[in-house]
Order: C-alpha cells, then structure tokens, then sequence
C-alpha cells in the first residue's frame, strides 16, 4: 500500500537535510495517515486517510 491520502491524493515529500556546513543529505516527509473505517455505498470499508480530511469531515465514519 502507498503512503498516500485516499481522498486527498496527498504524499510524501522529498526534500534535503541542510547542516550549518552546508552539508545536504535526502529526506522525505510522510503525510500523517490514519486506518479509518468509511461508510461508502451502504459497505463499511477500511481507507487510509490524512488527519486534515478527517478533521475537515469529507468522509463519513462507519458505525
């Protein structure tokens, strides 16, 4: 499974660690992703979901 929003689409980001000598070395970003249980179509289904879209309320949890 993906590091990815199911909602939102959001990802990782990619970026550099920057020292005061200016030394760089790769880092990534993972988007705070939470295991919710949606209710879709009348089915209950298990979605991975950034806490912003769950904060924002654009899923409806499951019972």
């Amino acid at each position: 499974m993906a590091r990815v929003c199911e909602i939102c689409g959001k990802g990782k980001q990619i970026g550099y660690n920057v020292s005061h000598a200016n030394n760089k070395t790769k880092k990534v970003w993972l988007p705070n992703l939470q295991t919710v249980r949606v209710a879709k179509a009348g089915a209950t289904k298990r979605v991975r979901i950034c806490t912003k879209c769950i904060k924002k309320g654009k899923i409806e949890k499951a019972a």
